[in-house]
């Protein structure tokens, strides 16, 4: 089989799978840009989470929250209201963490290339942790990340140990991230588009949709139609488990 028959292969596998994600569906703020990249024929994506708010409950080793052992008590995708994170909070018996998770997604790329453009646009778009992975049998893999996370300890074995006036604080800081955030999937959208347009000049038997180039406008009505899931955690244990990623080479931007 040669490798464009075998990418096809692994892109249809993918996209006909279950998503095994808490929410089951792709998070509405990157539709959009899971549908763009999953119509071009030289890339499907494998997880995505658009970025949240989460509170869990439950240990933390080090430096490093265990979440396979923790309880959810607060997950949002929108910002973060006072109320429902007080309410959450005493619902916690351990050590409960408030974190913001920025944008996680992972793009399976036909070629290397194609992995690069990917990364130069993640890279302008604020998402200068992105990296690419090739495994041995020629996954070629796009990560898109980056740092400005956030992840604060509140509570310890149940008892608040701040006061409400940091909570408020720590709340502000949370949802400007998430503004942020959101603002950097748009300017990754709008930067990608014209990527692959002025590729598609390039390559005259591409096609590439040219409708619109705004974002946000078509995320409601386009919401059904991203399958390109396998979102978060759950999917993303199956990546790690696929022994072809056992990583022969990794790029990342020179400043990380």
């Amino acid at each position: 089989m040669d490798r464009s028959a075998e990418f096809r292969r692994w892109k249809a596998q993918c996209l006909s799978k279950a998503d095994l994600s808490r929410k089951g569906s792709v998070d509405e703020d990157v539709v959009e840009l899971v549908q763009l990249l999953n119509e071009r024929e030289q890339f499907f994506t494998t997880s995505s989470c658009a970025g949240r708010i989460v509170l869990l409950d439950g240990g933390i080793n080090g430096f490093e929250v265990q979440k396979q052992n923790c309880h959810w008590l607060l997950v949002t995708h929108r910002p973060c209201v006072k109320d429902d994170l007080i309410v959450a909070l005493n619902k916690a018996n351990g050590d409960a963490v408030l974190k913001f998770e920025p944008l996680i997604l992972h793009v399976q790329c036909q070629q290397l290339q194609d992995a690069q453009i990917l990364h130069s646009v993640a890279v302008e778009s604020g998402f200068r942790n992105s990296g690419i992975t090739v495994g041995k049998r020629g996954k070629t893999m796009l990560a898109v990340r980056s740092t400005h996370g956030l992840e604060v300890p509140l509570s310890h074995m149940g008892k608040l140990m701040v006061t409400e006036e940091y909570i408020d604080f720590l709340l502000k800081i949370a949802n400007q991230k998430l503004e942020e955030n959101k603002r950097r999937i748009e300017r990754f959208y709008n930067c990608l588009q014209h990527a692959l347009e002025r590729e598609t000049d390039s390559h005259p038997k591409e096609k590439i949709n040219k409708k619109s180039n705004s974002y946000s406008h078509k995320k409601k009505k386009k919401q059904g139609k991203a399958s390109g899931k396998c979102t978060t955690e759950e999917n993303d244990k199956e990546l790690e488990n696929d022994d072809d990623l056992g990583m022969s080479v990794t790029i990342f931007p020179e400043d990380y």
